[in-house]
């Protein structure tokens, strides 16, 4: 495929000509690893080998930790220091590129998915981690008894459980 042929701004992106809406870029593994490039530049952000392979290695694993990144990105392009990929890490999580979970008892694990209101399920014995649509309307699905005065947009529920292998594991 010819690249080159996408512009992107903050409300749209065009790719020959063609218009396309940029939550579909965002929100498409494909397009997102595609265009990662286009997608940096759209945020003001410098592009550089390593922020790719970083964003292209968050896009092939579904919730990834850093020093699993920092793993991928060295098979992808060689070599990275541990403190370019949490460096990297932080610019795409404060520019929104992605999102930054901090399950209890787990490193902090990266994910592409953005604006989808969905939550994480934990296994409380693995660790295993799936996603989980929200179960009712859209962010916050939670509404707090006492806001405390601010002004909630986000609410971040992970649920715990066990998940169906280590049910099996401790049924034997």
């Amino acid at each position: 495929m010819i690249r080159g042929q996408l512009t992107i701004d903050r409300n749209r992106a065009e790719y020959f000509g063609e218009s396309l809406n940029i939550d579909n870029v965002q929100n498409s593994p494909r397009l997102w690893r595609m265009h990662s490039d286009q997608l940096l530049r759209e945020h003001g952000v410098q592009v550089t080998a390593q922020r790719i392979a970083v964003m292209n290695a968050i896009t092939d694993h579904k919730h990834i930790s850093a020093d699993a990144v920092a793993t991928a990105v060295r098979a992808d392009i060689g070599s990275i220091s541990r403190q370019s990929v949490y460096d990297t890490l932080a610019l795409l999580v404060s520019e929104g590129l992605v999102r930054k979970i901090q399950p209890v008892g787990s490193p902090a694990l990266f994910e592409r998915e953005l604006d989808d209101n969905h939550h994480h399920i934990i296994c409380r014995d693995c660790g295993h981690l799936a996603d989980v649509e929200c179960s009712v309307g859209n962010a916050p699905c939670l509404s707090a008894s006492d806001d405390h005065g601010f002004e909630i947009d986000e609410a971040d529920v992970a649920y715990l459980g066990r998940c169906p292998t280590c049910q099996k594991v401790s049924r034997n």
